[in-house]
């Protein structure tokens, strides 16, 4: 029997939320919550996560990831694979872009889990990120999405980082 898949995302304006849709239709066992009705014991339940979020202004993390960061970080990740898709604004916040994947990642490293579906930095604008691996500067650790700048090349990027996710499960 194939192993559940659980979904945590936080949306303030909504992009997120519609983003997550293409993802979760991607996969016949997912189950998916927002983290603002999360809870640590949530994540016990999958071998297998998969986060998302956007990043605001200076580096900040999205409002509902924000509110529940200090419970996040309490979580124990041992054994699990982790992928994180990030949405950022390149050119307007370009020190800043997808710094919230980052901020994830560090924890969920830290706290024991692999973090999978990692994507090439090449092509993006930006000019710093806390998303970006720091002994493979060639990639973030997860999806960069801009929504902002980009939009056209959204479902081409989901799709090509929805295989590799897959690949690594």
């Amino acid at each position: 029997m194939e192993k559940r898949i659980g979904l945590f995302f936080g949306s303030d304006t909504g992009i997120t939320e519609e983003l997550t849709h293409d993802i979760i239709d991607a996969f016949d066992n997912i189950v998916v919550k927002e983290v603002s009705e999360a809870k640590p014991s949530d994540f016990e339940d999958y071998e297998t996560i998969i986060l998302g979020l956007s990043t605001w202004y200076d580096g900040d993390l999205q409002s509902d990831w924000e509110t529940f960061f200090d419970d996040f970080k309490t979580i124990d990740f041992t054994g699990k694979k982790v992928a994180i898709y990030g949405l950022g604004d390149q050119i307007g916040y370009a020190e800043y872009f997808i710094d919230g994947v980052g901020i994830l990642a560090e924890v969920i490293i830290e706290n024991g889990g692999e973090v999978i579906g990692k994507w090439p930095i090449e092509g993006y604008r930006h000019t710093e990120s806390k998303a970006i691996i720091p002994n493979d500067e060639d990639y973030f650790y997860g999806l960069a999405l801009d929504n902002d700048n980009e939009s056209e090349l959204n479902d081409e990027r989901i799709t090509s980082w929805l295989q590799m996710v897959k690949e690594a499960i």
